[in-house]
């Protein structure tokens, strides 16, 4: 005999609550992608088409790649992206490193003084010196116009490190247990038991602290005063993007106010796009390593 499958029949409320969550989830998509697609398109287009636009701009038309030629033709653009790419890799690596061995030392259940600790630790997150004082701080310490300056403050995350604090106590007490009877001390405990079998948080860890890298422009702009070759790719795209048509570039060349917009549209796209591009393969491990980092009720 046939066997026949039960399908749920939707009703009339059913379809209508399907079609308004469909219409208004696309709206969202609209609003959030258009305003990179609308710079993206921009800068491949004529400056003067883009002008009398209006704003609107669907696809790229008479395309050309005068200023992403401008762009790459900037040596303060190379310079800023090595900068970028320095502070993102560095800082990266010292603040999960850091995160991860204050989350494993904070998760040992027979750690002395633990919830002082973490209570001290956690304070920071809502009360802090503020801007001025930690300015202060920097330039009495000898550390302005210093690569130091921009990679020492905030060196922890308090959000990041709780999460990876909640994963490594939800990881099975056996794991260790195993390890001391090995003969096996807290080290190598932590670099061969429980990072290789954290790998998604650790990824998203990875995920966090880049993109506040990449994307940093305010700490470099108050520590780095005097020191523009130490500039992020980020703070020069600022730079440009407030400069008005005749400084938009270092190169002192004078431009119309249509091609500086269109240097300002390439200038974004090249920022964003390395971010872009990598989003992707940690994609993946973004939900698992919030989940498994979270709080259990």
């Amino acid at each position: 005999m046939a066997r026949t499958k039960n399908k749920i029949k939707s009703t009339t409320e059913d379809r209508v609550f399907d079609g308004v969550s469909f219409v208004v989830i696309a709206i969202l998509i609209f609003v959030c992608f258009y305003p990179i697609w609308y710079v993206f398109c921009a800068s491949l287009t004529d400056p003067t088409i883009v002008a009398g636009a209006g704003g609107i701009l669907l696809f790229p038309q008479k395309i050309t790649l005068d200023a992403y030629k401008r762009v790459f033709a900037d040596a303060e653009i190379w310079r800023g992206l090595l900068n970028t790419i320095f502070y993102t890799v560095v800082g990266t690596a010292l603040n999960v490193i850091l995160t991860a061995m204050l989350a494993y030392t904070l998760s040992r259940k027979n750690l002395l003084f633990k919830k002082p600790l973490t209570v001290f630790v956690t304070f920071t997150m809502f009360f802090n010196g503020g801007m001025i004082p930690t300015y202060l701080v920097i330039r009495d310490l000898g550390l302005l116009d210093s690569r130091v300056a921009v990679l020492l403050p905030g060196l922890v995350s308090v959000f990041n490190f709780i999460n990876m604090r909640t994963h490594f106590e939800s990881l099975p007490a056996e794991l260790e247990e195993s390890a001391k009877l090995d003969g096996a001390n807290h080290w190598t405990i932590f670099t061969r038991v429980i990072l290789p079998i954290s790998g998604a948080t650790m990824a998203v860890m990875v995920l966090f602290y880049g993109v506040a890298h990449w994307n940093s422009w305010f700490r470099e702009m108050l520590y780095l005063p005097n020191s523009r070759d130490l500039w992020p790719l980020a703070l020069i795209t600022r730079e440009i993007i407030l400069s008005s048509s005749n400084a938009a570039m270092s190169d002192g060349a004078v431009m119309t106010q249509e091609m500086a917009d269109a240097i300002k549209y390439a200038t974004i796209i090249v920022t964003t796009l390395p971010i872009l591009c990598l989003y992707p393969f940690l994609q993946k491990y973004f939900a698992k390593g919030v989940t498994v980092g979270a709080v259990k009720g």
